[in-house]
Parts: C-alpha cells; sequence; structure tokens
C-alpha cells in the first residue's frame, strides 16, 4: 500500500529502440465507490534524459502516460471544420437564426416576396464574418507553423541533436543559447555559470521587462557539457500542469554511486516556454511541460467573457420585437380572415379570382398566411445591426491606442484596448475602485528616516543624521554604533535584489569577477522597489552588497569584506505580510533576519524598544511614508538543524507545499529581537488630485483599496483629494468579533440618519473588520458604504479586495464598477470589476495582462472614461437606437399598406429595395452619424 492509495497493476514503462522510455511513468492512485472504479490523475515523475528506471525500481506499480507532444496549436479551425464550426458559431445568434428561419419558411410557403430579401442578407453578412474569422485563423496558423519548425538543440543517444520544437518530449534533455526563447517548461540542471545562474526575460509572459535570476539546484550544475550528462542518473517528481505562472512545487532526485541526493524545486528552478535567456551563453534544462500543458499555453485560454449594459439590452430588444413582430403577424392574419368574410366585402371583390377559397379558415391555411405576414414584416429585425456594432467597437479601440494624450514619453508606451466589448461601458462606470502603491503613487521608493533601538534617524542630502530633537538641527553619523551595525545589516542581507555588476554579465568564464568597494557602479535589480531602495540607502552609508558568491553574501562594512552564508529563504507573501532568510556569518552564528509590517511582527518580538517604536511607525505613517519593521533572532544549533528539517520536509512535499510550509514559518518566526523600523516615501504620481476631483465631480464614488497601514494610507488619500478637509470621518477599525462590528455600524448609520443631508461622510476599514463586516452584515455594511462619498480599505489581501468588488457589483441598483491597479495582487479585483484598468507600472505586467484596457499613469483615466468611454457610449446608443428606429419606420409602412390592400399580403416595396435598404442603403451613414455625434 502505497502513501498514494492503491495503484493500479497495468504493465510498466515501455521502451524505444535506443533503450530510452517511450513515454514517461506516472502513479495513478485508485478509489472504489461501489461498482464504479475512478483514478484520480497524481504528480508526474520524468526521467532525465528519458533514461530508464533504476535497476531494482519497482516500475509494476507506474502507470504509462503519453504526454502531449510540443506541438503548438493556438488556431480555432481546421480545413474540416471551419465551415460547420464557423456557421454554428453565427448561427447561435438571435438575428442571425431568426432570418435563417425566415429564408427556410420562403422556400416552404407562397411567399410574398421572394426569398432573396431575406437570403441575401444573411449570405452576405455571414459570409464577411467567415472570411474575417478565417483570415485571422489563417494567421494564427502560420504563427504556429514557424513556433513549432523552429530549430532546438536536445542531447540524444548520447549527442547534441537539432531537431524540430514540436518533437521535443517530455524527459530531453534540451539547451537553449543566448537571446533564445525556451521551446517548453523546463528545470534547469545547469549553465555555464558555475554558480548554476543564468538571466531571464518574462516580457511575452507576464510584460516585466526586468532580467530575472534563476538556477538549477547544486547537485546537477557540475554537468555542463554533453558528455557530463552520460553519467547523470535524476528522475523529476512535481505537480500536474496548473496556469500559475508563479508557482511550481517539485523535487529531484539525483543518484550517486553512494546515494540519492533529493533537492526541492521551486520558481526560481523552472524555466517557462515564451521566456528568453539573457546574457548567458547557455543552458541545459529538462523538459516537463510541453505543448497545451505548458504555463504559457494554459494562460492563453479565453478569460471570463464579459458583457456590456449595451449588449445586453441589444439581446432584450431584440426579443422584445421578435414579439411585437409575432403579435403583428397574428394580429394581421385575424384581420384578414375577418375583412374576407364580410358580405360587403366580399360582393365587392368580384375580381379577386377563388375569392372562395380565399376566405377558407382553415388551421394550414391560417398557418401558411400567419407565416406570410410574417415574412413580409421580418424587417422589424436589424440583421446588419451585430456587424455594424462591432466594426464600430473595433474601430473605437484603435482610436483609444492611437491618443497622443494618453501616451507617455517616459516610459514609451501608448494606451492599449485588451478587448473592444467594453467600449461602451467605459462611460458608464459608478463605481471606480483603485489601489494605492503604484496606482497612485510612483512606486519609485526613497529611503527618508529610520528608528534604531529607539532613536530617530533621517536622511538629508544622502547623509544619515540624528534626528533626537525637532527644533535642533540633526547631528550626521560619523559612526555607527552596534545597534545601527545590526540594523543595517539585516537591510543589507533580508532581500531577493540581484546585483548586476560592471562588465560582468555571464560568460563562459563567470569566475572573474569585478569588484567596486563603492558600490556605485552595480544597479540593483529587485521585484520590490523598497529593497532596492533599502539596498541603494546602505550603499550611500558605506555597506555595499555585492551579491551572492560560493553560496555566500558578499556585503562590505567601510571597507571590510564580509561573506554570509545563505542557507535559507523564507519568502514574502501577503498574507504572512513579512519575509525572512537564514544566514550563517563567518564566526558561525547562525541569524534568523525578519522584515515586514508592524502587525506582523511586533507581536513576535521578546525584546526591544516595542512601544516607542510602534509610536515612531505611526509618525512615520502620519508623514505618509511606508514603514517596515526589522527584527533577528539568533539560532542555536540544535534550533537550526531542528528548522532545517522542517523547512526541507514541508519544501520535498508534492502535497500542500504551501499549506505545510506556512507553518514551519510560523514555527521559526517567534521570538525576534526588535531592531527597529524604516520609513520610505513613494510620491504620488502628477495629476492624480485633479483626476480624482474630476471623476468625483462627474458622479462616480471613488474607493481605494490597500494593503498599507491604516495611518498612511489616510494621509494619501487626504493629499490625494480623494479624501477632503471637512469631510466626516467614520471608522470601522481593529474590531475584535462580529458583534462588536455591528455594533459600531449600527451606531454609524444612525449618526448618518440624523446629520444634515448634504453632509458629506467617508469610511475607513481596515482588512481585519472587513471580515466581519462583509461575512455576518453585507447588507448593513453595503448600505452604510454607499451613503458615503468614498471609502478607504486599507490592510487588505487581494482577495478582499475582489470581495469589496463583488459587494457592490452585486448590489440591488447593479451599479457598472471599474477596478484599476498595476500588480499582481490586484488582478482578482481587476477581472471582477465590470471594466478592468491595468497600470503599466514597475510591479510587472499582470494587472495589464489580465485588464481590458491598459495605459501608463492613473491621470490618463480622466480621458479614458469622460472622454473615450462618454464617446463610446454615446456613439454606440445613437447606432443601436437609430437601427431600430430605421426598421420601424421602413416596416411601418408595409404595415400601413396591408390596411390599404385588404391585408391581401402584398408588399410596397420592391424587391431590390428589400434586398438592399439594411446593408447599404442606412449601413455607412449610420455609422457616420454615430461617428460624428461629438458634443464635448
Amino acid at each position: 500500500m502505497s502513501r498514494y492509495g492503491t495503484f493500479s497493476s497495468e504493465p510498466g514503462v515501455t521502451f524505444d529502440k535506443h533503450g530510452h522510455c517511450a513515454y514517461t511513468s506516472i502513479l495513478w492512485p485508485t478509489s472504489i465507490q461501489g461498482c464504479v472504479k475512478k483514478q484520480i490523475l497524481s504528480d508526474r515523475k520524468v526521467y532525465v534524459g528519458n533514461a530508464r528506471p533504476y535497476p531494482g525500481e519497482d516500475v509494476a506499480v507506474l502507470h504509462t502516460q503519453k504526454f502531449p507532444n510540443n506541438r503548438v496549436i493556438s488556431s480555432k479551425y481546421t480545413v474540416l471544420n471551419f465551415l460547420p464550426k464557423n456557421l454554428f458559431e453565427q448561427f447561435r445568434r438571435i438575428a442571425n437564426f431568426y432570418f435563417l428561419c425566415v429564408g427556410i419558411i420562403q422556400l416552404m410557403i407562397d411567399t410574398p416576396v421572394t426569398p432573396i430579401t431575406s437570403i441575401a442578407p444573411l449570405v452576405f453578412v455571414v459570409s464577411v464574418t467567415a472570411i474575417k474569422q478565417g483570415y485571422e485563423d489563417f494567421l494564427r496558423h502560420k504563427a504556429d507553423k514557424e513556433v513549432n519548425n523552429r530549430r532546438t538543440l536536445v542531447i540524444r543517444d548520447g549527442e547534441l541533436q537539432e531537431i524540430k520544437a514540436m518533437k521535443i518530449k517530455v524527459g530531453d534533455i534540451v539547451r537553449v543559447e543566448k537571446n533564445q526563447e525556451f521551446p517548453c517548461d523546463l528545470v534547469m540542471l545547469s549553465s555555464c555559470d558555475e554558480e548554476g545562474q543564468c538571466y531571464v526575460t518574462t516580457a511575452n509572459l507576464d510584460g516585466e521587462t526586468n532580467l530575472k535570476t534563476h538556477m538549477c539546484v547544486a547537485d546537477t550544475r557540475r554537468y555542463r557539457t554533453v558528455p557530463d550528462f552520460q553519467d547523470l542518473q535524476a528522475y523529476i517528481e512535481c505537480q500536474q500542469p496548473i496556469a500559475d505562472l508563479y508557482r511550481f512545487n517539485g523535487r529531484i532526485t539525483v543518484k550517486s554511486s553512494i546515494k540519492e541526493e533529493v533537492s526541492s524545486l521551486g520558481p526560481p528552478n523552472i524555466l517557462l516556454r515564451g521566456a528568453r535567456l539573457k546574457n548567458t551563453p547557455y543552458i541545459y534544462g529538462c523538459a516537463i511541460y510541453t505543448g497545451p500543458e505548458t504555463k504559457m499555453a494554459l494562460n492563453s485560454k479565453n478569460k471570463v467573457t464579459k458583457f456590456s449594459k449595451v449588449e445586453r439590452a441589444m439581446n432584450t430588444f431584440l426579443i422584445i420585437f421578435l414579439v411585437v413582430l409575432l403579435v403583428e403577424s397574428v394580429t394581421c392574419t385575424g384581420l384578414k380572415y375577418w375583412f374576407v368574410n364580410h358580405s360587403n366585402v366580399k360582393d365587392k371583390l368580384w375580381y379577386v379570382p377563388d375569392m372562395d377559397k380565399e376566405s377558407e379558415l382553415t388551421a394550414l391555411r391560417a398557418v401558411e398566411t400567419f407565416l406570410s405576414f410574417m415574412v413580409l414584416f421580418n424587417y422589424f429585425i436589424p440583421i446588419s445591426m451585430y456587424v455594424t456594432v462591432e466594426i464600430q467597437k473595433f474601430i473605437g479601440s484603435l482610436y483609444f491606442g492611437w491618443d497622443l494624450d494618453m501616451y507617455d514619453e517616459k516610459m514609451e508606451q501608448p494606451a492599449k484596448a485588451n478587448t473592444s466589448d467594453l467600449n461602451e461601458e467605459l462611460g458608464q462606470v459608478e463605481y471606480l475602485f483603485t489601489d494605492k502603491t503604484g496606482t497612485l503613487t510612483e512606486n519609485e521608493m526613497q529611503f527618508r528616516e529610520c528608528s534604531i533601538g529607539g532613536d530617530k534617524y533621517m536622511e538629508v542630502d544622502y547623509i544619515l543624521v540624528e534626528k533626537r530633537n525637532p527644533q535642533m538641527q540633526g547631528r550626521p553619523v560619523t559612526q555607527m554604533t552596534k545597534k545601527m551595525e545590526d540594523f543595517f545589516t539585516v537591510l543589507a542581507l533580508c532581500h531577493t535584489t540581484r546585483v548586476d555588476h560592471p562588465q560582468s554579465h555571464l560568460t563562459e568564464k563567470s569566475s572573474e569577477r569585478v569588484y567596486d568597494h563603492s558600490g556605485m557602479d552595480y544597479e540593483y535589480q529587485s521585484s520590490s522597489p523598497d529593497e532596492k531602495a533599502f539596498a541603494e540607502a546602505c550603499r550611500r552609508y558605506g555597506i555595499v552588497l555585492h551579491g551572492i558568491h560560493d553560496d555566500r553574501l558578499e556585503v562590505t562594512f567601510k571597507g571590510e569584506m564580509r561573506r554570509y552564508k545563505l542557507l535559507h529563504v523564507l519568502d514574502f507573501d501577503p498574507t504572512r505580510k513579512r519575509m525572512s532568510v537564514i544566514v550563517q556569518n563567518e564566526q558561525d552564528e547562525i541569524y534568523l533576519l525578519c522584515k515586514g509590517a508592524e502587525s506582523a511582527i511586533l507581536d513576535r518580538v521578546r525584546s526591544g524598544a516595542k512601544e516607542v517604536t510602534l509610536e515612531h511607525v505611526n509618525d512615520y505613517a502620519l508623514l505618509g511614508l511606508r514603514t517596515l519593521v526589522l527584527a533577528r533572532r539568533l539560532l542555536t544549533t540544535e534550533e537550526y538543524i531542528d528548522i532545517d528539517n522542517r523547512l526541507r520536509q514541508a519544501r520535498n512535499s508534492l502535497e500542500n507545499r504551501e499549506a505545510l510550509l506556512d507553518d514551519v514559518f510560523e514555527y521559526v518566526e517567534r521570538d525576534l529581537d526588535l531592531l527597529g523600523a524604516t520609513a520610505v516615501e513613494d510620491k504620488l504620481q502628477d495629476e492624480v488630485p485633479d483626476t480624482i476631483q474630476s471623476l468625483q465631480q462627474s458622479g462616480i464614488k471613488v474607493w481605494v483599496l490597500t494593503g498599507d497601514k491604516e495611518e498612511t494610507a489616510v494621509n494619501i488619500s487626504y493629499s490625494a483629494g480623494h479624501f477632503k478637509q471637512g469631510f466626516c470621518e467614520l471608522r470601522i477599525t481593529k474590531m475584535t468579533s462580529s458583534l462588536h462590528c455591528s455594533e459600531v455600524m449600527t451606531r454609524m448609520k444612525n449618526i448618518q440618519e440624523q446629520a444634515p443631508r448634504d453632509k458629506p461622510f467617508v469610511l475607513i476599514v481596515d482588512g481585519a473588520s472587513l471580515g466581519f463586516a462583509v461575512k455576518d452584515h453585507t447588507d448593513l455594511f453595503r448600505t452604510l458604504c454607499e451613503s458615503c462619498v468614498a471609502v478607504l480599505c486599507c490592510r487588505m489581501s487581494p482577495l478582499q479586495k475582489a470581495e469589496v468588488v463583488k459587494l457592490i457589483k452585486n448590489s440591488k441598483t447593479s451599479p457598472v464598477t471599474a477596478a484599476i491597479g498595476d500588480g499582481a495582487n490586484d488582478v482578482s479585483m481587476i477581472q471582477e470589476a465590470h471594466v478592468g484598468l491595468g497600470i503599466m507600472g514597475k510591479e510587472g505586467r499582470q494587472a495589464v495582462r489580465n485588464s481590458d484596457y491598459a495605459f501608463a499613469k492613473f491621470r490618463f483615466l480622466k480621458r479614458a472614461i469622460l472622454v473615450h468611454g462618454n464617446y463610446y457610449y454615446t456613439r454606440l446608443a445613437n447606432l443601436v437606437q437609430y437601427f431600430f428606429y430605421k426598421n420601424i419606420a421602413f416596416v411601418t409602412a408595409q404595415l400601413y399598406y396591408a390596411v390599404f390592400s385588404g391585408f391581401s399580403q402584398q408588399t410596397i416595396y420592391d424587391v431590390m429595395n428589400l434586398a438592399i435598404f439594411d446593408l447599404m442603403c442606412f449601413y455607412i451613414t449610420d455609422y457616420i452619424r454615430c461617428d460624428e455625434s461629438r458634443h464635448l
């Protein structure tokens, strides 16, 4: 019995003629439920180089799986299925299906007009759409062919072979050279660098243009040539493919003649298809996900389809007009038989042949008459409206990108419309939810002040100055105390910053390292602007970070080189709100170094000036500065061995790895010694107050959703114009229970009801209190929020941001919502809102990739909503209304003529007039009329 359950005992691994695994093995746990035998796919097992399983391994319990090939298929159609599939998709539209039915009816009955009047416009519309979609799919086929036939180097039969990229198999060892894209998802095995590192850009995946450092595990870095890999015996166990670009769990087992070494694998060890190798001559990697299983392919699936209010209204109107058409047809059918059976009429219509037969009422004749009237009035439904609307939206989205007033010269970035389906929704936004850091602010951090051991320090003209008395001029720090040195040691070591050395991009002789003891020639790269600001501040104070060499962090303290062995990194996550590293100094002392939000650190402190530091943190927050608290813990050898075992066990687990690591992090990050706090400044972007004020004046309610602490967020809200002096603040913060939260909200609701109607209120709520409010008192909280002119939510997790958007989105009035952000933590709310807006900021491009519209600066939001949104909505509303109006006018004349023609199903229009009316006479004029309806 395995820990996975009972496994099927089908034959083991199959081999090709060279003795390699034809397909890699995988474990399939089996569960029995009644008479049904259900197989659940487990984590996959990949043999590096597709080598045979080791002698003695029990292959009977390994079930063979055929992995997909590496062929890329982004096209939608093939030559065989294009016609039926395209026609099926087009006739799912109400208007197209309706005219198809009308055309069939005209072919079946004695129609008053020729069938060409319905079939010709239908064929034209369907043909134009099919040609457009077919051409787009042809371009996709062309791009796929180029990618699939790209030449790639793999190691097979002990030699380096050049094959097409689509022929790569899972388990192949692939060589990728400088500036080449990775052809599939690879686990990095080695590189030309002795440290086993390489530089990668992921611009094609998430839009981030900065270089990222990836690395291999220590056990495989020595395999750097083709002959070396003949001695490699290893296999990789990893999770099944998932779409998340930033998650990967696995482990690699390397077998030697002495023992087996097991190392955990994570995101830094995987190279994703679509990323590109930079500043590194070559790397070797083992293919683990190919073709449709790569993360890039999984992320290429369409996002959740969003529909605008106008589009939903169009479908409603079509159904209403269809009902009116049926009523008119039924009414005219009844009136016809009443008319022809009237005694006076019969005598006057002596010239009509077969009058007796015409006046005879039978079920078949009544149905035929009803269908004839339906054909006669069928132009009540505008067939070309959908095509016209699509063209109008598409051209409108081009204008969005062409707008020079939304072009950012500094970043050289134009505005971008990722969809044209929601253009008019921009003009109907009622609620705007915005992130703070990087959206309202520049996200360019500058180190300003710090608190060390209860003493304040500030930076003046790039010099650290002691700030004992606000009335007295500060005294420059000439020599650091032991407390200061410990503080800046944490700043210099607790991070994930990469150092770009001058003239030392990875080369074949990467051991030649260039040092600059002043550090001024170094360029620090980090995914966190805070960490970059810390490294640059340390450099100004004579503490220079040189990066990692031989698994050791190298730091110069006032010219003295110190090396710290990096043992573990406890990565930052929004839930913990802190990160830590475990390092060993040259005296073999082991320290846990930790930094994070004060709410995540101070409760874990056992010593230090806790009250004074918290007071200083609050002072910094009142100035609008971002704060972090620093602490450390000295570990004994026994404690480190225990922690090391726990971390390795959790990281080597393939099931629930994140939960296990969270438990270990909670166990490790405790009993800390408080060192101090930092304060960095993040300036507002240009024209933020003017933009927010303009949006509020236009009737849009602006909510700020941020993870920052309350005091910092409130100060930014006032400086950004989100809050104004004289507004009455309502605070739902630091709630300890659901009952407490309910009592506070009820009291605030009573205050609002008793206050004058013109008195403005603003609401401030933190993440913990929000949990109680949304979960247990949804209606009360929503009512309280809707009666406030502005809302600020602080200390929020990404999921809570989405919950707040959903709360308002699903209210009784169903307002149109928009969300704007710049980072990965904003993606959930961007996808939840009716309209998602992304800022091309410094926290990556995840928000841009998942947004509907994107631009470089927050100030462009004013033009996007108030100008483009207004144009889009006005033009489309006029277009749709005019379409229905002209068709009603066209059919009304036919209805009046039916009265004067004795309801004889005769047409008033010529056949050609009917055929080209909806396509030509008004098609161009409708669009021009709506495109010129500018009134701003």
